[in-house]
């Protein structure tokens, strides 16, 4: 891998670690689907879940396990947010800056918050709505901030509001518990769309139910 690795660093919808070599820390993605009720589509929180205890320090891409975050249609961008965690502040003003499409580690918005990131080009993601993309990049924070720590088993890695689909492949870095051992999960992937399994389900279940009511 590159030098990236030198870091050392509500409504639930599931969703599966579709592909990738993967950590026994980190135990896969949840996903909370969120209607704001301001017709701007729907809000997903992205969570990376991870054993008790844990941390997640770094989201990456590298030239071998590439970082994409895209939707179907584009991201909601609120001209008053920015590519990191919104401005608590001015929630009260601007009531859609609650559920602006961000990048995270651990927070919902600004207060406390320490993320850095290096190598991500945020051009189209904060001007058009588009993808976020990189081969040599990462946001993270360090070990030594509360919000690497996992609350209830996860880890907020990003929010994301759309009227389409959201999906994404990523790499991982934490800690285990009370230790210095880095964790690396690598190329995982997440998508908010039903899995043509589930689809399959949901129609026997309503049909099934048209059935009943016969």
């Amino acid at each position: 891998m590159n030098n990236l690795k030198l870091l050392g660093l509500t409504v639930g919808v599931s969703s599966l670690v579709l592909a990738g070599s993967t950590s026994a820390d980190f135990l896969g993605f949840d996903i909370e689907a969120i209607d704001s009720g301001l017709g701007i589509g729907t809000t997903y929180r992205i969570y990376a879940t991870i054993d008790a205890g844990g941390e997640v320090d770094a989201v990456y891409g590298d030239d071998v396990n590439a970082l994409s975050i895209q939707s179907t249609t584009s991201f909601y961008q609120n001209s008053f947010g920015g590519y990191g965690t919104p401005s608590f502040a001015l929630f009260g003003f601007f009531p859609s800056l609650e559920f602006d499409s961000f990048v995270t580690i651990g927070l919902l918005n600004d207060t406390g918050d320490a993320m850095l990131d290096i190598g991500i080009d945020w051009t189209d993601f904060e001007g058009n709505g588009g993808a976020i993309t990189t081969t040599n990049g990462t946001w993270f924070a360090t070990p030594n901030e509360a919000q690497v720590q996992e609350v209830g088993g996860r880890v907020l890695i990003g929010q994301f509001t759309s009227d389409g689909d959201v999906s994404g492949c990523l790499s991982l870095q934490g800690k285990e518990e009370d230790t210095s051992i880095n964790w690396n999960a690598l190329g995982v992937c997440f998508d908010t769309a039903p899995a043509p399994g589930a689809l399959a389900l949901l129609g026997l279940a309503g049909l099934a139910s048209r059935r009943r009511r016969k």
